[in-house]
């Protein structure tokens, strides 16, 4: 008999370790099918907030945040590349990258559970950042994004031009913030269990099946 759980991810589209955690998350599904099946929804949060439009270099904004060194920045960026290639996610050459705001593709995000095409987008959006060292704060480029995957490009861009989603996206967020979720990714899995940061496959296989089995 098939066990349907509820995945919510709490994530940011320029947080390296949420398509690292997402990978996993997947490939253990992948490994538990069919006794075990997951309906997964992506819930908005924003590493910077405050972030400008015009964003800022990577390495500086790293140093200033953590308080570590570039030598530092750049062993934690070889290591977060090691590690997605163990989950089958290569990302690009982010020396010289920037670190944008993220709001607006999280609105997009929200619009597109509408349409069961979520996950493809927070895919493709992953994929525009870490992969193409695109601009995810740019409507030209999340506009081409929501084109490539079939959905409405004008309807997106009425969404891009206007407030809308804004409150809602803001609701879901400080929902979060108040259940303790101040680091991501957050795996929330019915509601009640927490799989906290980019876990490996099989901790992600261990805790479902346990979850599962209480079901």
């Amino acid at each position: 008999m098939t066990t349907q759980l509820k995945i919510d991810i709490v994530s940011d589209v320029s947080c390296p370790w949420c398509i690292i955690g997402y990978q996993a998350l997947n490939q253990a599904l992948t490994n538990l099918a069919p006794d075990i099946q997951a309906d997964i929804t992506w819930q908005p949060f924003e590493l910077n907030p405050q972030m400008p439009k015009e964003g800022q270099e990577i390495t500086e904004h790293i140093t200033q945040k953590y308080g570590i060194s570039e030598q530092q920045a750049e062993q934690n960026r070889a290591a977060i590349k090691e590690r997605g290639l163990s989950v089958g996610y290569e990302f690009g050459n982010r020396g010289g990258g920037r670190i944008y705001n993220t709001f607006d593709a999280h609105r997009l995000l929200h619009w597109a559970h509408e349409f069961g095409k979520q996950t493809e987008l927070k895919l493709a959006l992953f994929d525009l950042y870490f992969q193409q060292s695109g601009n995810p704060s740019d409507h030209q480029q999340l506009l081409a994004v929501v084109e490539s995957l079939g959905l409405d490009v004008a309807q997106a861009k009425q969404i891009l031009d206007s407030d809308k989603y804004t409150a809602e996206v803001r609701k879901l967020q400080q929902h979060y913030q108040a259940a303790g979720v101040s680091s991501v990714p957050a795996v929330i899995v019915n509601d009640k269990h927490l799989i906290s940061g980019g876990q490996p496959t099989e901790v992600f296989e261990q805790a479902l099946k346990q979850i599962a089995d209480e079901a």
